[in-house]
């Protein structure tokens, strides 16, 4: 797995990390071989950063009432779609249609990241990302994660913070 510094990552990375440099944050960028055959991309990248699943955070993308939500959650549990709807003042969601999610953001399915998206979505983060110093995201491609403060990702993506994870 190799580390790579703000600097490096300035001069050719993913939109995610572009983003991060460009906004000012403290952020290291985590790199490992993707293996495709692995059934969650989400315990793949804890499990290839030696980092706790509770830490590593999955970025899903949900239509809620006809738009577009991101719903940031750790990849030890699942998304609890009420619980994002009322998040955002909605009454229904559904997971979005991975096509038009991967369109709308600008990253693969399994590399959506949070950050540099090509269309601001709202955003929920799960507030137990509040109990950690730093927490893992995709940086934009499968193989490729970020680690964060929570408060600096809620920042940047102008986050609501909610209980939306469950166990």
């Amino acid at each position: 797995m190799a580390k790579k510094s703000k600097k490096q990552q300035q001069s050719g990375g993913t939109p995610a990390t572009v983003a991060l440099s460009s906004a000012g944050v403290d952020f290291t960028v985590h790199a490992y071989d993707h293996d495709p055959s692995h059934p969650s991309y989400g315990e793949e990248a804890a499990e290839a950063m030696g980092v706790s699943p509770d830490r590593v955070f999955k970025t899903l993308v949900a239509d809620v009432d006809g738009t577009l939500t991101v719903a940031v959650v750790p990849v030890s549990g699942s998304l609890d779609l009420k619980a994002l709807a009322a998040a955002v003042h909605g009454k229904r969601a559904t997971m979005a249609d991975p096509v038009l999610a991967e369109r709308t953001t600008g990253y693969v399915r399994g590399g959506i990241s949070p950050l540099g998206q090509r269309k601001r979505l709202p955003t929920v983060l799960d507030d137990s990302a509040q109990a950690h110093e730093t927490i893992c995201v995709s940086a934009g491609r499968r193989g490729l994660e970020v680690e964060l403060a929570p408060t600096e990702l809620a920042k940047l993506t102008e986050a609501v913070l909610a209980p939306i994870g469950r166990d």
